[in-house]
């Protein structure tokens, strides 16, 4: 799928689904993506990955009423709904083959709308029962959702507000967005969403609308949702996220003059603003100014290198500077913590490409790549790159050991997929 591979996004709504997962028992890291589509859709997956296409953002009015569908998708994986609907319908493909064969054996020997009827009525049956059962699994994923996103801060009354503006939306369509299609939405679940939060009682603080609007809108430029007529009037106002947003949207067309002095509008409102220092930063690495990307991007990094954003921000710099041993040594603090990070491998992986000197090159370039292949979901090219690894790093005995640790892993983990 086209994974928005954005560091900033990344973080900011992952802190806001660690907060929901901590009211969770899962015992596993979970992943979050966020995926380029236009369709209003988000999933749950029972390795434990979470995924939130960007139509979903950019339809939602505030955080909460993302919180809520994170909450509704945390609650599929936590009540194993999946595994329970794999295990109820084990023998119902079977009831349904014989259902078929009787069917057509009726309509070779006797009357053929008879044997018709008993397949239509054998695939309604079957119909019937999924989709009950998954309008059960979506009324339990709401309940235990919302009592999710209660506990980590959030206003569950979003979750009714955003069924019902669904529903509204929906009715002007001539087709159901991907969401309705895997989550059926019906007048009484509505109904139920609407009753369960008025028995929570209020939420005392809400996000600043003002946050999700800078998401949102940057969401819908990098996604390809936004036209410039629309940045435009927004950004006329005055409004930060408009004027970010028009900045970042004039960036990726490669118009630095006009991205500039939109952030300059920006700056005006709040310097200080993590994404002001990102777009500024990029705007220099787009004209080549490499000591101003720097002295940009360090200024705020050295505050809180703690900060993965900032730190990428500034590895990217590094890489462009020729710098690889100073991107490495920033990226590996952070990936040594996640080893799911995938863009802190691409970083590594482009770092190791410029260390020249080293004779060890194309065997870190290949291992590189190939934990961004494996992360990714590319196992099969993942191992291959390090079979390719191994074969140039076989004079390096500690390379080797690093290397065939790696790859048994991998090719484990590989055969217990298949």
């Amino acid at each position: 799928m086209p994974v928005l591979q954005d560091p900033w996004l990344e973080d900011q709504f992952m802190l806001v689904f660690s907060k929901i997962l901590s009211q969770t028992q899962l015992s596993q890291p979970v992943g979050l993506v966020v995926i380029k589509d236009a369709q209003i859709n988000a999933f749950a997956v029972p390795g434990g990955m979470f995924a939130l296409n960007s139509g979903m953002i950019t339809a939602s009015s505030n955080m909460d009423e993302v919180a809520s569908v994170m909450g509704h998708e945390i609650a599929h994986v936590t009540q194993r709904h999946y595994s329970r609907s794999q295990e109820a319908f084990k023998g119902q493909g079977l009831l349904a083959l014989a259902g078929i064969i009787v069917g057509a054996a009726l309509a070779s020997k006797a009357d053929g709308d008879i044997g018709g009827a008993v397949m239509m009525g054998t695939q309604a049956a079957l119909m019937d029962k999924q989709l009950s059962y998954s309008r059960n699994q979506e009324r339990e994923a709401d309940r235990i959702g919302m009592q999710f996103m209660y506990g980590a801060g959030y206003d569950p009354e979003s979750m009714a507000d955003f069924f019902e503006t669904m529903h509204r939306s929906t009715s002007r369509l001539s087709f159901l967005p991907d969401f309705w299609l895997t989550h059926p939405l019906t007048t009484e679940r509505m109904s139920e969403a609407r009753l369960r939060a008025n028995q929570f009682p209020k939420v005392p603080f809400r996000a600043q609308q003002s946050d999700f609007d800078i998401i949102k809108w940057y969401t819908a430029v990098i996604s390809g949702q936004a036209t410039d007529r629309q940045l435009l009037a927004l950004a006329q106002s005055n409004n930060l996220a408009g004027l970010l947003a028009l900045s970042e949207f004039y960036l990726l067309q490669g118009d630095y003059d006009n991205a500039q002095t939109q952030l300059n509008l920006a700056k005006k409102v709040n310097a200080e603003h993590t994404l002001v220092t990102l777009i500024q930063t990029d705007i220099y690495l787009g004209r080549n100014k490499l000591d101003d990307a720097y002295q940009t991007i360090i200024s705020k990094q050295i505050i809180t290198p703690e900060n993965r954003v900032l730190s990428y921000k500034l590895a990217e710099v590094y890489i462009r500077q020729q710098k690889p041993k100073e991107a490495e040594q920033l990226v590996n603090r952070f990936v040594n913590k996640n080893n799911k990070d995938i863009i802190g491998w691409q970083l590594l992986q482009q770092a190791a490409n410029l260390d020249k000197k080293n004779p060890m090159r194309t065997v870190n370039v290949l291992r590189n790549r190939a934990e961004v292949q494996y992360w990714s979901g590319d196992e099969e090219n993942a191992i291959k790159s390090l079979l390719h690894a191994k074969r140039l790093a076989k004079e390096n005995n500690a390379m080797s050991a690093r290397i065939d640790t790696r790859l048994k892993v991998m090719q484990d983990e590989r055969k217990l997929k298949i």
